[in-house]
């Protein structure tokens, strides 16, 4: 399975809100940094993480362009709110390792009306 085909399942496993198919595409030791977030370190807590995020707010994926390069994929997306964004995910043996995300989290909190923190 090539980077891309993994980041495909992420987005249609993100999309479904489906907490234990997303968490099952990471390794063990992963890190997401979301950059307007602190980094979240290991797959348990990664798992954690979008099981509070999902609870939260109604996110889709809708994905504008991805790109493969070696080891990492690309993904440029938006949102039906019109929040866009992209996400950078380094895979090895077709589990994510490392995934670092930019995305406007002010504009992510007014649209779904969460607390500014």
């Amino acid at each position: 399975m090539t980077p891309k085909d993994t980041l495909h399942k992420w987005i249609d496993a993100f999309n479904r809100a489906d907490v234990e198919a997303l968490s099952d595409l990471y390794a063990e030791h992963a890190i997401n940094h979301q950059v307007a977030n602190e980094p979240v370190e290991g797959k348990t807590a990664i798992k954690k993480m979008f099981e509070e995020e999902f609870t939260n707010a109604e996110m889709t994926c809708i994905p504008e362009n991805v790109f493969e390069d070696g080891e990492w994929a690309i993904l440029e997306w938006k949102d039906p709110m019109g929040l866009r964004g992209c996400g950078f995910f380094q895979i090895q043996n077709g589990k994510i390792v490392f995934q670092r995300g930019y995305w406007d989290k002010l504009s992510f909190l007014k649209s779904h009306n969460l607390p500014i923190e």
